[in-house]
């Protein structure tokens, strides 16, 4: 898999989690650790493109 295609798919895996999270807490009845885990995936994957982008910038220089 190509560093941007995998950056792709970070992204869309970040939008996705921001979706449910945002319909999560729309919704009452959402307990606070669905929540919770919901934003520690978030991080996680945000995590993940920022650590593609940095080993993506020291191999082109």
């Amino acid at each position: 898999m190509s560093i941007q295609s995998h950056l792709a798919e970070l992204e869309r895996r970040h939008q996705a989690l921001e979706d449910e999270l945002s319909d999560a807490m729309a919704h009452p009845s959402t307990d606070d650790s669905t929540i919770a885990g919901l934003k520690r995936k978030k991080l996680q994957v945000k995590d993940q493109i920022e650590r593609v982008r940095l080993e993506a910038s020291e191999t082109v220089h």
